[in-house]
């Protein structure tokens, strides 16, 4: 056999479902993939295909990695962006680029993705040798798969996927988990049980480490208020009395007050990057207790008191059976007086906000549509994200969410139009799910092609518009009518300016999808850009 159906076999061994990018790439070219049983999807923007397989390895907590593939030169200059945003997002992909024959790989101004991939993967290699294939795809397989999860790259010179190798005899890579030091679970549990208004700060770690269960036991035990990064949002059900919500540039007044009142902030599962779209930890009179599977977040712009390193379920299990074993059933007789200031605070909050919330002005105003939404779904059948910019600012404190990994959220620097790829990937793992992008007029513009894609390849997802003919507070006009667009995809598109119409064009569009059509739902809205954050109230 050649290189290309080795390969195609270690896939398959692997467990790949789908291997999405964009040809020329043997992978697709050859159809490889195809007869592996893999089944090949072609991208309108090859970011847009990495989007896909990190929702795909995020709605499955890490546990299905798939394969990105893409044509040498132009086609890996154009896949950066979606590389780069599955490395921040510590999604797990395997990146399989063809590169150019090796005979020109070092001649200028050749793309090399070995050169220019090593900032945003965990591992980059180049298969030069034929008979490495086998050990050079393993390794990119457990880098993705193992630690802290993030893109394993291989570059493939387009002359070595033709080279002919013996048949591979390939066992496939399997993931392993890091439990904590016993003295730091130790440590940590001195803190929790000393703290006198203990609040924890849950990160996407406990997706990844499906703690779900534990996080909620130990919040229950310490009677202990849980905040959510925006990536951890879903990770403990927002309709809990001890939740505060997501923390992000836009947030729930309850979180950001009992953040700043603990004595002990318990950071699990996430990274403590400084960044607007997360939370500041306090820096005075407080313990800050960092747990995190990835040693390098530690103290990296927060100083902690005390690290645990470890899988967040581990770390928790390990936790609360180290705080059961020191005390009895009876409570710490904080849990009334803490659920009744977070509702109090909460009710404050949203009566503030009713106004915009339910507003009946035209042209409609955006968080009436995310009201709406939030009003509509069944929130145990729905997956949602919504984008950069604003939307990701109405959605974070306004939709709740109920249900593990009911919601990708993401942390950093995010591009824009990334959340429909996501909900590509969601969906095709979850077709039993309503799974909704929430976007700008800006984001459409970045990625909106792909909505075919979504046609052609029976994905259908739920994307909804703001469209307010501007780039968020920038004043740049845009224009465009993207109901017609998507019906002119071949999906279904519906144009919305009455704000008493947007929930039965919501309740349309959730059966359309379940009819199996993808569907644009265009929102006329304001350009209404008050946030819910405390400096604005």
């Amino acid at each position: 056999m050649n290189v290309t159906d080795a390969v195609a076999e270690i896939l398959a061994e692997e467990g790949v479902d789908h291997l999405i990018g964009f040809p020329s790439n043997p992978l697709f070219d050859d159809d490889a993939a195809e007869e592996a049983g893999i089944r090949p999807i072609v991208v309108r923007q090859e970011r847009t295909g990495a989007h896909i397989l990190d929702g795909i390895a995020r709605i499955t907590s890490g546990d299905q990695v798939e394969a990105f593939a893409c044509q040498h030169g132009p086609g890996t200059e154009n896949s950066v962006g979606g590389i780069a945003q599955a490395y921040a997002e510590s999604a797990p992909i395997v990146a399989l680029p063809a590169g150019y024959s090796r005979a020109k790989t070092n001649t200028d101004p050749k793309f090399s993705s070995l050169i220019n991939y090593q900032a945003v993967t965990k591992t980059t290699e180049q298969l030069t040798d034929p008979e490495a294939t086998g050990e050079t795809i393993r390794r990119a397989f457990q880098a993705a798969r193992n630690g802290r999860q993030r893109p394993g790259l291989v570059e493939i010179p387009k002359d070595v996927f033709y080279e002919e190798v013996d048949d591979i005899d390939y066992e496939p890579t399997s993931s392993t988990r890091s439990g904590p030091d016993p003295e730091a679970v130790s440590d940590a549990a001195d803190a929790l049980l000393s703290a006198d208004l203990p609040v924890i700060n849950a990160g996407q770690g406990v997706h990844y480490a499906k703690a779900w269960e534990p996080l909620k036991e130990l919040a229950e035990l310490l009677e202990a208020p849980v905040a959510t990064t925006l990536n951890g949002k879903s990770a403990f059900p927002e309709d809990h009395p001890l939740s505060l919500g997501a923390g992000s540039k836009s947030e729930p007044r309850q979180l950001n007050h009992f953040v700043h009142e603990a004595d002990v902030l318990f950071g699990l599962g996430c990274s403590f990057t400084k960044t607007a779209y997360g939370i500041t930890p306090p820096t005075e009179d407080n313990t800050l207790i960092h747990s995190t599977n990835d040693p390098g977040d530690v103290d990296k712009d927060y100083k902690s008191d005390l690290a645990v390193i470890g899988d967040a379920k581990l770390v928790l299990e390990a936790i609360v059976d180290e705080i059961h074993s020191r005390i009895d059933d009876t409570d710490f007789g904080r849990y009334d007086d803490v659920t009744a200031e977070i509702a109090a605070i909460e009710s404050e909050w949203r009566d503030d906000w009713a106004d915009v919330l339910e507003s009946d002005e035209t042209p409609i105003n955006p968080y009436r549509v995310v009201h709406e939404l939030n009003e509509t779904v069944d929130k145990e059948e729905v997956v949602a994200t919504a984008d950069a910019g604003n939307a990701r600012d109405f959605m974070a404190p306004f939709f709740e969410v109920t249900e593990p990994l009911s919601y990708l959220g993401w942390g950093k620097t995010t591009q824009l139009g990334y959340g429909l790829g996501l909900m590509m990937g969601a969906k095709l793992v979850h077709p039993e799910k309503v799974c909704v992008h929430v976007m700008g007029d800006g984001a459409i513009g970045m990625t909106g092609m792909d909505f075919e894609t979504a046609v052609r390849e029976d994905i259908p997802v739920l994307e909804i518009v703001l469209n307010n003919f501007e780039m968020a507070s920038y004043d740049t006009p845009f224009s465009g009518h993207y109901a017609d667009f998507a019906e002119s995809m071949g999906g279904y598109g519906e144009r919305v300016e009455d704000p008493a119409n947007v929930a039965d064009a919501i309740e349309r569009g959730v059966e359309k999808t379940k009819e199996g059509t993808p569907v644009l739902l265009e929102f006329l809205t304001d350009k209404y850009t008050e946030l819910s954050r405390p400096d604005l109230e």
